[in-house]
C-alpha cells in the first residue's frame, strides 16, 4: 500500500496549486524585461555610442583636432644668450612654458609643468638636462622625454620660429612615444 507524501512528488495536483504557480508571473512584466529586450537596449546603447564618436573622427583625419593657435612674442634672440632660458605662458596665461637656448645654440621650447603631479620644470645649464625638483624628475633638454625619476611622459612641445631676430610660440605638439 502506498502512501501520498502531503509534499511530496506524488502528490495529486489542484486546481488551486496551479493557480499559485502562476501567481507571481505578471506578463507585462515579463514581456518588458526579459534577455531579448536587454540585448536590444545594449546593442542600441553602444551603436549610438559608437555613431556619437564620429564627428569627432572625421575631425581628426581631416586636421581639425588641435586648433591653431596665435602666433606669440616671446623675447628677443640678441637677450637670451647661450646656455639660459626664459619662462613664458603659451597658449594661455595658465599654460607655464620654458624657452631654452641651448649651450650648444639650439632653441628649444617646452610646457614647464611636470608630467608627473604638475611641478615646474626648471633648466640647469651645468648638466644641461629639465629639472622637476618636487621629486627630482629629470628631461632630456634636446627632446624632453624624461630619462630620470618618477616622470613617464615627456613635456608637451612648444614650436617656436625665429623672426628677424625674435622668437615666436606658434604650436604645441602633445608626443607620446
Amino acid at each position: 500500500m502506498a502512501t501520498e507524501c502531503p509534499k511530496g512528488r506524488n502528490r495529486k495536483q489542484s486546481d488551486e496549486d496551479m493557480v499559485n504557480l502562476i501567481d507571481n508571473v505578471e506578463q507585462k512584466d515579463d514581456l518588458k524585461y526579459n534577455r531579448r529586450a536587454f540585448l536590444k537596449t545594449a546593442v542600441g546603447a553602444s551603436m549610438a555610442l559608437g555613431l556619437s564618436t564620429v564627428p569627432f573622427s572625421v575631425r581628426a583625419m581631416i586636421g581639425l583636432a588641435e586648433p591653431d593657435h596665435d602666433r606669440v612674442e616671446i623675447i628677443r634672440l640678441d637677450q637670451l644668450p647661450k646656455g639660459e632660458s626664459v619662462t613664458f605662458h603659451y597658449p594661455t596665461e595658465n599654460d607655464p612654458a620654458l624657452l631654452i637656448h641651448t649651450v650648444e645654440g639650439k632653441l628649444v621650447a617646452y610646457n614647464s609643468a611636470c608630467t608627473h603631479l604638475m611641478c615646474p620644470v626648471f633648466y640647469q645649464k651645468e648638466k644641461d638636462v629639465l629639472l622637476c625638483p618636487c621629486h627630482k624628475g629629470y628631461f632630456d633638454v634636446n627632446d624632453g622625454h624624461p630619462v630620470a625619476g618618477p616622470p613617464q611622459r615627456e613635456l608637451p612641445l612648444i614650436e617656436i620660429e625665429v623672426d628677424r631676430g625674435v622668437v615666436y610660440a606658434v604650436g604645441r605638439q602633445y608626443r607620446h612615444g
